[in-house]
């Protein structure tokens, strides 16, 4: 069956940042987008939606044939519409499930999906970063192995100002002392919400294998399943017995 992607990408700091611009000359969307249309276990239909699209390219009918949304952000998270944010939350709530990048930490649909400030402490300093996989046996750590390690990174760190995590799959070590609680499930309504803590836009992070194979198997974990439209408010009459 075909899972169908849509990758967000705010699409800003390629445009505007020439040391951006030399790691991702067509946008941080591009390695995802490439690596999941490459896949052969599963068939996965991507499209790429942008900040400075009509509607932040995500119309009711783009998200109507979207069953999983990735979603990086950084510097315009107030420039985000609030209309289009109450329509993603709707899709999530109906089944829809979310990818949630780097810095989309701070994103409006984040933050309200949490119902926390999602604040952290960070800071940018190009050091390695140990990813400890602590949930061995959930299918987003399928085919890593017990840790992997990114050479340069930004730092986030402790606290993490989100609701405790349905399941913990990730949990970061950086070379200047902190660990943060990289890898976050949740479930919202119908929908799956992932956290993936790896990204920022100055380090070629989204072209490294172990990161491709997180996002890869979120993607497949946040998918719909088929099940009953559930139903809410007052019942007619009684079931039968």
């Amino acid at each position: 069956m075909t899972t169908r992607v849509t990758i967000w990408n705010e699409y800003r700091h390629e445009k505007s940042n020439a040391a951006v611009q030399r790691v991702y000359p067509n946008g941080l969307h591009a390695p995802i987008a490439e690596h999941l249309r490459a896949q052969r276990a599963q068939a996965f239909e991507v499209r790429v939606a942008t900040l400075d699209e009509p509607e932040h390219g995500l119309t009711e009918d783009v998200l109507a044939q979207t069953d999983v949304l990735t979603w990086w952000g950084h510097r315009a998270h107030g420039e985000v519409r609030d209309e289009i944010v109450e329509r993603v939350q709707k899709r999530v709530l109906a089944g829809m499930g979310l990818i949630v990048l780097h810095s989309g930490h701070f994103s409006k649909i984040f933050k309200r999906l949490m119902g926390t400030t999602c604040n952290l402490k960070w800071r940018e300093a190009n050091e390695k970063e140990r990813l400890w996989v602590v949930e061995p046996g959930h299918p987003i750590a399928e085919g890593l192995g017990e840790y992997f390690e990114i050479p340069g990174e930004e730092m986030y760190g402790e606290r993490f100002d989100i609701p405790a995590p349905d399941e913990l799959v990730l949990l970061s070590w950086f070379a200047g002392g902190e660990v943060f609680r990289s890898g976050c499930c949740y479930r919202r309504g119908a929908g799956k919400v992932f956290y993936f803590r790896p990204g920022h836009e100055t380090y070629p992070t989204y072209y490294q294998p172990e990161v491709l194979r997180v996002i890869t198997n979120a993607v497949r974990w946040a998918a719909p399943t088929f099940a009953p439209a559930m139903t809410f408010g007052q019942r007619p009459e009684k079931l039968e017995a």
